[in-house]
């Protein structure tokens, strides 16, 4: 049997009034569906399919930069930032993955790979991500709960809108306009974020992040400063970092931007199921599409289940869609440039009293 998505419609991704209406029983609409899903063996660990990725990621970083020593101190060098922003991603997924206790249930060796992946290769802080994108996955698209929606450089709700000041006010306007170029700047701010994070940690935490992110620093700029001029190494860190960024940015943008905004009520009585379907947004593809967004274009599977090792998450879809159309749940999927578009012309909706004054 053919079961088809039901996209989100308009008038439900700019709040809760278009969300549908929740059964007495909705606490328990994701239990069958867990059920079901444990009993098929999908949330078991696949460890040689990570054990491959990471040993592929890794090979290709230390070829990168056995190109970038290779060919010095000339122009071509640049060229090599533009691989290494792509697999700068490749490591930034896995880090996400192991935060979600998608490669090992020991929380050791989860800690020990985002630490890796985290702070040694690419300077983000393991321990800021995670607390942060946890309580993103505990209440998605909640303004007072989700750090992810929270008024900062973007604003995502009319109530924060009319809180601007000054130049925020200026960006708020043109946000939309904004976002793509603005995520140039993500791959830097996300190492500031970890490094102003470490007054929140505990001292042994603190001490172990900060000596990683500390000698990440050190590589990285003694990497390039050898090989490469001043001038020459300051291009090579800015094509790097602003196409890092750039890249993070077109996997996060599509995921939650447009979708249901809950108010506090509604994200209590929705239930697990509710909360984390109605605010996401799948992107439909294929092996490309799963290579490029980090497996994060199944979204709705990945909130539902976050320890769910990422291969499993095309697998459990068909299942998850079935489930949903049984209950009348929308279930929104769309192609990556249609999601860009929804989630661009949201951002634009929400500035659209300044432009008015």
């Amino acid at each position: 049997m053919t079961h088809v998505a039901t996209a989100a419609a308009a008038p439900s991704a700019r709040g809760s009034g278009g969300a549908p209406s929740v059964s007495p029983s909705a606490g328990s609409e994701f239990s069958p569906l867990l059920r079901t899903v444990k009993g098929q063996g999908l949330l078991d660990r696949r460890k040689g399919w990570y054990t491959l990725a990471i040993a592929v990621n890794a090979l290709t970083l230390a070829a990168v930069v056995t190109g970038i020593v290779l060919i010095g101190d000339s122009w071509w060098t640049l060229l090599l930032a533009v691989p290494l922003a792509v697999f700068s991603s490749r490591t930034a997924f896995i880090g996400h993955d192991a935060g979600h206790a998608q490669i090992s249930s020991d929380r050791g060796v989860g800690r020990l790979l985002g630490l890796i992946h985290g702070n040694l290769l690419l300077g983000m802080s393991c321990a800021w991500w995670n607390d942060k994108h946890n309580r993103h996955h505990a209440n998605p698209n909640h303004v007072e709960k989700d750090p992810d929606v929270k008024a900062d450089v973007l604003v995502f709700s009319v109530d924060q809108v009319l809180e601007r000041r000054g130049f925020r006010r200026w960006l708020t306007r043109h946000q939309a306009w904004l976002f793509f170029p603005l995520t140039l700047l993500e791959g830097v701010a996300l190492k500031v974020y970890g490094f102003q994070d470490l007054r929140r940690q505990a001292p042994r935490e603190r001490l172990v992040e900060g000596a990683l992110l500390l000698l990440h620093v050190a590589a990285y700029a003694t990497l390039l400063l050898t090989v490469l001029s001043p001038g020459k190494a300051v291009a090579f860190v800015a094509i790097h970092q602003a196409l890092f960024g750039l890249h993070l940015g077109m996997a996060f943008a599509p995921n939650h931007k447009g979708m249901e905004m809950p108010d506090p009520d509604s994200a209590e009585r929705w239930g697990h199921l509710r909360r984390q379907v109605l605010t996401s947004r799948n992107i439909r593809g294929g092996p490309l599409t799963d290579w490029f967004l980090g497996g994060l274009n199944y979204q709705i599977e990945h909130h539902l289940f976050p320890s769910m090792p990422r291969p499993h998450l095309r697998l459990v879809q068909p299942m998850v869609r079935a489930h949903c159309r049984d209950l009348g749940i929308p279930y929104a999927e769309t192609g990556l440039v249609e999601s860009y578009r929804q989630a661009l012309g949201y951002m634009h909706e929400v500035g659209e009293p300044l432009r008015e004054m």
